[in-house]
């Protein structure tokens, strides 16, 4: 015992010098740690000799105009920097934009917030969002320098009691995610009606970029904040623009000195970091900054050890009392008995003859319990049970309700390999397979598991099993004994409309015909999902990525993930708010309140997309027009639609013609849902608009239409009349398109 007790003094005594010979440095000799009530970490430094020289880590002390002083980094505050994470906070700007009752703008702040370019600081994805506050507001954040992207969001409301404090989800308050690797954004606003209808408690649109764990949406944000608020922006930091196996062949540059160091690259914009090796902690860019990690101190050593703890460089180790000896785990003690060296041979010699009989045999019942159970657990965790009940009525479609193996669809998709990937989204990734018959499918695979996904999971297959129409996208099967749930779809093998109409190498790839059949080949389908389906279905997710096209061009309408069935007595559900940015109706999003116009809206700006070949949001175009609807519907007021036309479809559509989709369209996007047609309506008109195109006037025709339309060359007024007759289903719909 005495000799357990000096051994204890001892290592005690060793672990007190070795601390003692290492005091906590954070700043470089002679160079002060603080500005104010912040602590500054070398490689950053306030003056030039005492910060690393390269890269914008500068920091200038005001004491003069603060008290306590603040710490700057060019013109920005800094509010606090983390060595271990990497990151700096500063404060940002929040930008405005007011109005008065005539709707004209009174004021507006859009500051731009722009880090130095050569520097290796961005802003950071990971701990920032996009906020925008106010009633009857759309903003943008447009960010540049490294990554360039436009992204935005839109928020409304009618009053102020509609709004919940904490929710920023689009009533009052709406928020986005930013993309990696930009060092400059600047914000811009649209708005509705010019905030005339919430003028007297909201005149303003507000909008910033913020850390998000340091604001939380209030409803007296919209007459709480003021021109001279900031927000909490947070920086990601690296050291340089090398990666760390290039930065570290140069020993004279490489600024992990710190001995027991390591490096690691930056995630968001180029660079490394430096973090002291497990078992240390301190500052890795000075050297001795890591310094070694007491676990034995008297906070620590009964957690880590039952009888005692040895503190050894970057690590520990457990001892135990006389008469006790480590377990296995190195940190429990056992009581040390004679080893029972006779019932260890008995033992032994049992276990093995059990195993030679019978092994085999029971690993093979495990095995096969294991793997029934297992197909057990994932077919209940992918909602088997209340998928069985919903598709139940689909006995009659034996090929829609093949439930595959999980081996067949590995097989099929060379065991998901990348090269199979077709498709990829928030939800799921998209592969081709083959099939044991040749037939080629799309498997579509959720990313992960979660209760969301389970629930849209079950929904696309319950409103699938109530579709068939040549049109839509079809439904071969599904799996549901994998980790998680897979569909079987027919494979539709020439890519979107989306990448037809907007992707590089596919301009002008359609010709003005085929337009407009895939047009009124969607909205035949919506048409059938909306009024001849056995249970009506609104969409809500209708754009031109979900339209896929086959080799010829026909138009298949996929992805019902956000689609719900409306009970036959219905017109109208309320849900929570789904869609996408650019094609969600501003009815809907306004009043949660879902009808069949919401897909004419959306199939408006689809139709949009194929007249102009213009994106549904760009940056290019100024900020009143910055969303398609906006550029289109004001081209039109303004008598401009020929100056906005794709040139393929101005060169090869009439001029009667092109007026007459266009207004269609405009229809399709009035602000109240009473005002737009129905699908069936939008079908007929599409339907004579392409005999129009396939079967042109003769002279004679044409010049009594040019009597309807006004003299020659008057027809950018927009005044036409087209008749047409088109049977669905067996009934022949005749329609008069009037111009204004």
């Amino acid at each position: 015992m005495a000799l357990y007790l000096l051994l204890q003094i001892f290592w005690l005594a060793t672990t007190l010098e070795g601390l003692a010979s290492q005091p906590q440095v954070t700043t470089k000799p002679g160079c002060p740690d603080k500005c104010g009530n912040v602590e500054i970490p070398y490689p950053f430094g306030i003056g030039d000799s005492c910060n690393i020289g390269v890269g914008g880590f500068n920091i200038t002390c005001n004491d003069s105009a603060y008290d306590p002083p603040k710490p700057f980094k060019g013109g920005l505050e800094v509010l606090d920097i983390s060595l271990v994470s990497g990151l700096m906070r500063i404060s940002g700007y929040v930008c405005w934009q007011c109005f008065n009752e005539t709707g004209g703008v009174v004021s507006t702040s859009r500051r731009r917030l722009n880090l130095n370019s050569s520097s290796s600081f961005t802003f950071s994805e990971t701990h920032n969002k996009f906020v925008a506050i106010g009633c009857d507001t759309h903003a943008y954040i447009i960010g540049s320098l490294g990554r360039n992207f436009t992204s935005g969001c839109m928020s409304f409301c009618s009053d102020t009691y509609s709004m919940i404090d904490g929710d920023c989800s689009g009533i009052g308050c709406c928020q986005t995610s930013i993309p990696k690797a930009f060092k400059r954004y600047e914000v811009d606003f649209d708005s509705n009606t010019q905030h005339q209808n919430v003028l007297s408690f909201n005149p303003c649109s507000f909008a910033f970029l913020v850390d998000q764990n340091a604001f939380s949406f209030k409803a007296s944000d919209l007459n709480r904040l003021n021109r001279s608020q900031t927000m909490p922006v947070v920086l990601d930091w690296g050291i340089g623009n090398e990666s760390c196996e290039i930065a570290r062949k140069d020993a004279t540059t490489f600024a992990c000195v710190s001995e027991h160091s390591t490096c690691y690259d930056s995630t968001n914009g180029e660079g490394y970091r430096c973090n002291c090796s497990k078992g240390y902690q301190g500052n890795p860019y000075l050297s001795g900054g890591c310094q070694d990690i007491d676990e034995c101190d008297e906070d620590h050593e009964k957690k880590l050890c039952q009888h005692g703890c040895k503190n050894l460089p970057g690590k520990y180790s457990c001892f135990c009392r006389k008469g006790y000896r480590l377990h296995e785990d190195n940190k429990y003690c056992i009581k040390d008995t004679k080893f029972p060296v006779l019932d260890f041979v008995l033992g032994i010699g049992l276990s093995l003859l059990l195993i030679l009989i019978g092994g085999p045999s029971l690993y093979w019942v495990w095995r096969k319990r294991k793997l029934i159970k297992l197909k057990e657990k994932f077919f209940q965790q992918n909602g088997g049970l209340l998928l069985q009940e919903k598709i139940s009525s689909c006995q009659s479609f034996a090929e829609l309700c093949k439930i595959f193996t999980t081996e067949e669809l590995e097989k099929a998709t060379q065991n998901y390999d990348k090269s199979q990937i077709v498709g990829e989204g928030g939800y799921g990734t998209v592969y081709k397979g083959i099939l044991p018959d040749n037939r080629i499918v799309a498997v579509k695979k959720s990313k992960i598991v979660d209760e969301t996904q389970i629930e849209q999971f079950i929904n696309e297959v319950h409103v699938l099993s109530q579709i068939n129409h040549r049109n839509i996208v079809r439904l071969l099967g599904f799996c549901l004994e994998a980790e998680v749930p897979i569909l079987v779809y027919e494979f539709i093998s020439n890519g979107t409309l989306s990448q037809h109409i907007h992707g590089e190498g596919y301009n002008s790839s359609i010709s003005l015909e085929n337009r407009l059949r895939i047009a009124a080949e969607t909205a035949g389908a919506l048409y059938y999902l909306h009024s001849a389906a056995s249970t009506p279905i609104f969409h809500r997710d209708v754009k031109s990525a979900n339209i896929l096209l086959d080799d010829n061009f026909t138009a298949k309408v996929s992805d019902f993930g956000a689609s719900r069935l409306v009970p036959l007595d219905h017109t109208r559900v309320t849900t929570l708010v789904m869609g996408t940015w650019g094609y969600l109706d501003p009815e809907y999003h306004q009043t949660g309140q879902l009808t069949g116009k919401s897909d004419v809206y959306s199939f408006g700006i689809v139709l949009v997309e194929l007249l102009t070949g213009e994106g549904t949001v760009s940056s290019t175009r100024s900020q009143e027009n910055r969303s398609l609807s906006n550029y289109f519907l004001s081209s039109m007021k303004e008598n401009r639609l020929f100056e906005i036309l794709e040139e393929r479809v101005r060169d090869e559509g009439r001029e009667e013609q092109l007026i007459a989709v266009a207004q269609l369209a405009e229809r399709c996007l009035k602000l109240k849902g009473e005002e737009r047609p129905t699908m069936k309506e939008v079908v007929a008109e599409l339907e004579g608009l392409r005999r129009f195109h396939e079967h042109p006037w003769d002279s004679k025709k044409h010049k009594e239409t040019e009597n309807l339309l006004g003299e020659p060359g008057s027809s950018r007024g927009y005044n036409s009349n087209v008749i047409s007759e088109y049977s669905v289903d067996g009934h022949v719909l005749s329609t008069l398109t009037t111009g204004r």
